[in-house]
């Protein structure tokens, strides 16, 4: 059977979904190409969805059995082998759930990273303080402050994609009530207001503040973060996440649906400029 791992790398993903293909179009049941590496079909589909890692040689077999031959396998075999590099975040194994390991993961490979956030500074925007108060006062803080403090260093740690030369465009919509709801001292929120008046001044970053004033909007439910990526076997991807878990959809219906509401929301909310002008107003205010 092909060992299991904390999380998937996007590269694995995508082969995962690209052996599916490959499958499907060389007319085998999930049933015969378990017959030829002598598993469980079971084990095929986790292969194909990427619950586990692909074994060199399982891969071999299934792409002879599929026809796929020559440059073509090769290629294959040598982005298997480089998908099956563990990611960074790796490192984290003993604090970082396997629902949130893929988010991370996804986060690291996404062209854009679109996020509605009604409660908190989104993760990759936060201040090392302020992502310790928020740590310490929810369920990772109960467990102790060594482990908060690994989620922190974790947190900082993902937001070095944003200093990359090919940095994700990140576009966030984020509520009022972000402002108003204190997190930890008054000395915590106006460095955390000070790291987003930084980040508006960040090319690829745009934040947008939807104000009270604006009335209902259609995130108000929760928040949810979308995902795109260059890679074109890669669709696009929402993360919902809530108080023990998330979900990823990947469902064309359910991610338009995401995409309409997020679209809606940036009409809706102050635009970047007029963002940058609530910053500073509530600044002073702190």
């Amino acid at each position: 059977m092909s060992e299991p791992r904390s999380a998937p790398t996007v590269g694995q993903v995508v082969l995962g979904k690209r052996l599916q293909e490959l499958r499907e179009k060389a007319g085998f049941k999930r049933e015969q190409a378990a017959q030829v590496l002598r598993v469980a079909p079971a084990t095929v589909r986790r292969m194909e969805t990427a619950e586990v890692a692909l074994k060199v040689p399982y891969v071999r077999m299934l792409l002879d059995a599929y026809g796929v031959v020559g440059a073509e396998l090769e290629a294959f075999i040598a982005l298997t082998e480089e998908a099956n590099r563990p990611g960074w975040w790796q490192r984290f194994h003993d604090i970082l759930p396997d629902w949130f390991s893929v988010h991370v993961s996804l986060e690291g490979a996404a062209e854009m990273i679109r996020a509605y956030e009604p409660h908190f500074v989104p993760g990759l925007l936060q201040t090392e303080d302020y992502a310790r108060a928020v740590m310490q006062t929810g369920s990772i803080g109960r467990a102790g402050p060594k482990e908060a403090e690994r989620h922190v260093a974790l947190r900082m740690e993902r937001q070095s994609l944003l200093n990359r030369p090919e940095a994700p465009r990140l576009w966030v919509v984020m509520d009022e009530t972000v402002l108003r709801r204190p997190v930890g001292e008054p000395a915590v929120m106006r460095r955390q207001v000070d790291r987003l008046l930084e980040s508006t001044e960040m090319r690829h970053v745009t934040l947008q503040i939807s104000e009270f004033a604006s009335g209902h909007h259609p995130g108000t439910y929760g928040p949810f973060v979308l995902f795109r990526f260059a890679v074109p076997e890669l669709p696009d991807m929402v993360y919902v996440e809530y108080l023990t878990g998330a979900v990823y959809l990947d469902e064309r219906i359910e991610v338009a649906s995401h995409l309409e509401a997020m679209d809606r929301m940036a009409a809706q909310a102050a635009t970047a400029r007029r963002t940058k002008e609530i910053l500073h107003d509530f600044r002073k205010e702190l």
